[in-house]
């Protein structure tokens, strides 16, 4: 399969290298010039002629422009497949521009961060046509570990803006929580001892415990080097504040998360940490 990839940051990069050793990849980036890749000129270059032309950008208005530069040069009845992180009406927009260009269009937003996909084990939440799920799904294959097809177009980021908005609160009930219990007295192996076999049970404390030492390996164990960075949390809840407002739908714990993370990333140090530093922000706190 030919397949053109556009946006080789932290994330594309690896994900393309991936690719790339089984089949034919034309890179293309305005930046970054990572090792192992052919790389095209510009992101027309890179699309043309291409089956697949997978994109990673950082927001739903760049995806626009490309899409507006990529779709009349690509093949009729290739496939767009999106796998940025961006609002829903963009990735809807988007669709509606490929179909009108004879083109088919997948919006797979991944779960996993640098580490998945270097590995090559991420998680894919697609939205769009099953007939193009189904021919992009080997692709999906060699870049992680599942994927699973929402629905229509702009499903695949509605189900990564919700599970992230879950993620978000949830990191931050478990950071208030280990707090409590320093103040409380409670040691912090055994209050994870019950809490992770117990009704706390959550992948914020039970896979990515934001107490060094405590739980399996996390950031919390490397200095809160970013293995999801804090700011990204904040994109991914500004994206799903964004959705509830178009939905109208009452998120109150979803907004207050997000405030709380625009206060940490914007305002006090949490730029350039993992999302998990919340932890050491509450210790730092005390009752307003």
């Amino acid at each position: 399969m030919k397949i053109g990839f556009i946006g080789l940051g932290n994330m594309g990069a690896p994900m393309a290298v991936n690719l790339a050793q089984s089949h034919e990849v034309m890179g293309f980036d305005t930046v970054a010039n990572p090792q192992g890749l052919t790389l095209a000129e510009s992101n027309t270059a890179a699309a043309k002629d291409a089956d697949v032309v997978i994109t990673m950008l950082p927001n739903g208005d760049i995806l626009r422009a490309v899409a507006t530069d990529i779709h009349p040069v690509m093949k009729p009845g290739a496939i767009h497949l999106d796998c940025s992180t961006v609002d829903v009406e963009s990735a809807r927009a988007v669709a509606a521009q490929a179909q009108a260009a004879g083109l088919k269009a997948i919006d797979a937003p991944v779960s996993g961060g640098i580490g998945g996909a270097t590995n090559g084990t991420l998680t894919f939440m697609a939205g769009g046509p099953p007939d193009a799920f189904a021919t992009v799904q080997p692709l999906f294959n060699i870049m992680g570990q599942k994927a699973v097809h929402c629905g229509a177009a702009g499903n695949g980021q509605a189900a990564k803006i919700c599970n992230n908005m879950i993620l978000g609160v949830t990191m931050i009930a478990t950071s208030e929580a280990f707090v409590l219990a320093d103040k409380l007295g409670l040691d912090r192996q055994a209050m994870f001892d019950v809490v992770s076999t117990s009704s706390g049970y959550s992948w914020s404390m039970n896979a990515y415990c934001p107490a060094p030492g405590i739980g399996p390996q996390s950031p919390a164990d490397n200095g809160y080097q970013p293995g999801f960075a804090a700011e990204l949390m904040l994109k991914d809840l500004n994206l799903s504040q964004m959705a509830a407002e178009a939905a109208n739908a009452d998120t109150p714990m979803g907004q207050a998360a997000r405030d709380l993370y625009a206060q940490f990333v914007e305002n006090e140090d949490g730029n350039g940490k993992d999302f998990s530093a919340m932890l050491p922000r509450f210790e730092k706190r005390t009752r307003p």
